[in-house]
């Protein structure tokens, strides 16, 4: 028999009182199989890989059987989901393990998701198929290798049982590892009730694990507000600035440690188009990328009022002390989002143009249905030194349609390098550090997902491979940064519950 599973929870959440979660073991299933082992997240949590590869870490992975130490809950949270109020949502098909400390001192939750129903399941089948495992898998993986905070991919597994959505699919489960699974939903779900003891007990919690400086604060649920929309302009500006799209934006599915989480109808952009919706669900485009920050900011809006008693008890200060966090954010999100773009047109210093310079080349990209990824690592491997820009700009030219405009605008860029104090090496560096050649592009996870519904797991683990470098360049992986064509076109995405 394998050696049981020897992990070193260290439990925090499961501490606190019974109605933030219900206990709650994961269903067993019937003949699991490993898809995937993230190896590389194994070790920083300190995890042993031959013991994970093991039939008792496949048991683990699948809920089948719980390593000493686990304490299995699944969450309570509430939430707005595409404006509308639902009180009670929770981890309808989620169960948290535990919580482990890695080697830098950091905490993290480990949690089975598609692990069978809890009693937030709202007569669900609490499963999961394996597109959605695979698709969680490969983007946020991605994610974590283009720098962008999100939560993690420990493993995924097949459960060797069906579940039944349109058509009979493999049911799968996928450990997702997260700094934490707090929401602003989570919040919420004590507001409503009016439990203000819950809310102090949350909020103090929030603070000691995501922001112990802000214990010190004159006001610290003031102050915890300002650090999660600090974290939360930073995230809209990361995703902006890769063109990603998440589809699901809802106040459950806002992180308050500042992470992208909950991976359903998620998608990057090929063609720029500010308008774009990939999610089947957003008929109103409600979520798309265009109204991203804006949608963050009411989610902000929405935690600012569950914290109002906690802040003052004269709610009139209450309102005024929170409202002046709030109405920061486009200032918040700009900064963030200059900073994010000046990386990558390859500037250090700030200029009073640079939005302008910005906004422009999105405009002629959006015009012409540039392909937002290749345009920026075009650019991003065009000299910026005078002596040799005109012959380098060409792979960024034919990037358009017509390439009359691109060609002006480089003139103002190069015009605004001419201020930049660093050497022409590091200027290139900085923007192929921050100009991906690889994205998650839908067509390709597309095809991914068809051929794991098959059992074959080959094309995964190359597109999981080239995307945990995706700033090198590599012959070999030349047609991972092709747009689809036409018939490859991915038009909606879907959130796989």
């Amino acid at each position: 028999m394998d050696q049981p599973i020897a992990i070193a929870f260290d439990n925090s959440y499961a501490n606190l009182p019974n109605h933030f979660y219900t206990r709650q073991q994961p269903t067993p299933v019937a003949k699991p199989q490993l898809i995937k082992l993230n190896e590389a997240l194994a070790d920083q949590l300190g995890l042993s890989v031959p013991q994970l590869r093991t039939e008792n870490g496949i048991a683990m992975f699948s809920g089948n059987a719980m390593p000493e130490g686990a304490d299995p809950l699944a969450m309570a949270y509430a939430g707005h989901q595409f404006g509308n109020w639902v009180p009670q949502l929770g981890d309808g098909r989620a169960v948290l393990l535990g919580e482990v400390v890695d080697h830098h001192g950091v905490r993290h939750d480990i949690q089975l998701k598609g692990a069978g129903p809890t009693p937030y399941s709202r007569n669900g089948d609490g499963r999961a198929a394996v597109g959605p495992v695979v698709r969680e898998f490969v983007v946020s993986e991605a994610m974590a290798a283009l720098g962008v905070p999100t939560t993690r991919a420990l493993c995924a597994v097949t459960t060797g049982e069906s579940v039944y959505r349109e058509s009979v699919l493999p049911g799968a489960i996928l450990t997702r590892v997260a700094l934490s699974h707090v929401r602003v939903g989570t919040f919420q779900y004590f507001a409503a009730r009016g439990n203000h003891d819950a809310l102090s007990e949350l909020t103090d919690y929030v603070i000691k694990r995501h922001y112990p400086d802000v214990a010190e604060a004159d006001n610290p649920p003031l102050a915890l507000l300002e650090a999660v929309l600090i974290k939360q302009a930073g995230l809209m500006a990361k995703w902006q600035s890769i063109g990603f799209i998440h589809g699901v934006m809802n106040t459950d599915n806002a992180s308050v440690a500042g992470l992208t989480i909950d991976y359903g109808p998620c998608a990057f952009m090929d063609a720029y188009d500010p308008e774009t919706v990939f999610s089947s669900i957003d008929h109103m485009g409600r979520y798309a990328y265009q109204n991203q920050p804006g949608i963050a900011q009411w989610n902000m809006a929405n935690l600012a009022q569950c914290l109002l008693p906690l802040i003052d008890a004269d709610e009139q200060k209450a309102l005024a002390a929170a409202q002046s966090v709030i109405d920061a954010f486009p200032t918040r999100f700009t900064t963030a989002y200059l900073a994010e773009f000046r990386k990558k047109l390859g500037l250090q210093t700030e200029h009073s143009d640079d939005a302008g310079l910005v906004d422009s080349l999105l405009g002629i990209m959006s015009d012409q249905k540039a392909d937002f990824t290749n345009t920026f690592r075009a650019l991003s491997n065009t000299p910026v030194n005078t002596v040799e820009q005109q012959c380098g700009q060409q792979g960024f030219l034919n990037q358009f349609s017509n390439s009359d405009e691109a060609a002006l605008w480089s003139e103002r860029w190069w015009q605004r390098h001419e201020h930049e104090p660093d050497d022409v090496d590091t200027r290139q560096r900085l923007m192929q550090n921050n100009n991906p050649a690889y994205i998650a592009r839908n067509h390709r996870v597309e095809e991914v997902i068809v051929a794991a519904q098959q059992h074959n797991y080959e094309p995964m683990n190359t597109l999981v491979d080239v995307l945990s470098a995706p700033f090198t360049e590599s012959e070999q992986n030349v047609d991972f940064q092709s747009p689809p064509t036409e018939a490859e076109k991915v038009r909606a995405t879907f959130c796989g519950t």
